[in-house]
């Protein structure tokens, strides 16, 4: 075992958030992240329409679907397989694809979640870019199914990417917000940006 695989093991054993997700049921501590998330910014309400995109390996959808409850619906999608999740439909398929669109069904979102994060290289301007790529794909994907008045949700790293990503958001949504959650490690770059209200010069370009 390398060292650095040492320290992720001896990091990861000791977590107390680790401890909370094992103890109280959830698949991974970033439920965590998500309930701090929307304690501090209440965007997930009983009987809303939630997409999670990246989803595996559900926590998030765990999360969403306590909140909006029997009346609302949750909509996973990951590339990598997801356990069913009681109240949440799962779909294995890439985000930008039409499959996730025809889902729906003709119906659009109170909130898009985004806790994708690419295959990570190590090298920060690399993680940066790829994951800046993800999440203007997620932006797409809210321009054609997130209510009008409705949540984005989405993971960032900071660094010199953090800033195209800011402007983007800006230029798309009237509120955009940033967050970093207790259970996002301190020593990381992730934050998180929460905006909403899409502009109508937005949704019309």
């Amino acid at each position: 075992m390398t060292k650095s695989s040492k320290q992720w093991l001896r990091r990861h054993v000791t977590d107390p958030y680790v401890r909370k997700a094992k103890e109280q049921g959830y698949r991974s501590r970033a439920a965590f992240k998500l309930l701090e998330l929307n304690e501090k910014e209440a965007f997930l309400k009983p009987g809303s329409v939630v997409v999670d995109l990246g989803a595996a390996p559900g926590g998030w959808s765990q999360v969403a679907a306590q909140k909006v409850g029997t009346r609302g619906r949750v909509l996973a999608v990951d590339l990598l397989p997801v356990v069913p999740i009681s109240g949440v439909t799962v779909l294995r398929a890439d985000f930008r694809d039409n499959v996730l669109i025809e889902a729906l069904q003709g119906a659009q979102a109170d909130v898009v979640l985004c806790d994708v994060a690419p295959n990570l290289s190590g090298i920060p301007l690399v993680d940066q870019a790829r994951l800046l790529e993800l999440a203007g794909a997620a932006l797409v994907f809210c321009l054609k199914a997130l209510k009008p008045e409705g949540v984005f949700v989405v993971k960032a790293f900071q660094g010199e990417a953090f800033q195209d990503l800011m402007q983007r958001m800006k230029a798309t949504f009237s509120k955009v917000k940033v967050v970093k959650p207790a259970a996002s490690r301190g020593e990381s770059a992730e934050t998180y940006v929460v905006a909403r209200s899409l502009l109508c010069s937005a949704k019309s370009a």
